[in-house]
């Protein structure tokens, strides 16, 4: 199987901590602590509806602690996102290392990735923050993007194997394949609060990449 072009997915990944010093590492606790409380906040309220007291009585600390690892409500927004863009990557790595073929690793990782949207609630804030996006002062990625060159990138090396029908286009393929992923479960969480993600995404999936893959 071809690599998966996936540059954009590993540009933004939180650095990790340097070093061992034991104050860094309460401190990166601190930070994930406040993160994960702010994360369910914005997952249940949104972004408007969440102050910063609300985070620090959520995670049980002062405003002032608060405000000293993230100095506005948008800095809290910017690191939600970008801890939820952090999770691709490392899916990417995990889903490449079972070695499938191209198509049934784009179809494994749409199917990862709608476990995460299910269970993981910084995922979940992730997302609704992007939905957000026009209210929040802050400069956020671009939603999708990274997605679709990423399952192109594998549909183009699927065709390449032989795996796809003639005449699948992989870059319109990727564009209705992402568009259905993320419309499935946009669906899943206004009707369920995305509690039917993983089902959902799997009839709608099976569908699809049937009607793609080579007889």
């Amino acid at each position: 199987m071809s690599e998966p072009q996936a540059a954009t997915f590993t540009t933004r990944a939180i650095p990790a901590k340097q070093g061992p010093d034991p104050k860094q590492e309460r401190s990166a606790r601190t930070r994930l602590r406040v993160l994960a409380g702010a994360a369910e906040l914005f997952t249940e309220r949104g972004f408007r509806h969440t102050s910063v007291k609300d985070v620090a009585d959520r995670v049980e600390m002062t405003k002032g602690a608060v405000y000293f690892h993230y100095p506005t409500k948008e800095d809290l927004a910017v690191a939600v996102v970008r801890e939820h863009y952090a999770r691709w990557p490392k899916l990417l790595d995990e889903v490449t290392s079972e070695q499938l073929g191209a198509l049934e690793t784009a179809a494994r990782l749409l199917e990862r990735a709608a476990d995460a949207f299910q269970n993981d609630v910084i995922v979940q804030a992730g997302a609704r923050l992007q939905i957000e996006r026009p209210h929040i002062d802050a400069e956020l990625p671009t939603p999708y993007v990274d997605w679709i060159a990423l399952i192109e990138s594998l549909l183009n090396a699927a065709r390449q194997d032989g795996e796809l029908r003639p005449g699948v286009d992989p870059a319109r393929t990727a564009h209705a394949l992402v568009s259905a992923f993320f419309g499935s479960q946009h669906v899943s969480d206004v009707l369920s609060g995305r509690a039917d993600v993983v089902p959902r995404w799997g009839d709608l999936g099976d569908l699809l990449f049937r009607a793609i893959r080579a007889a």
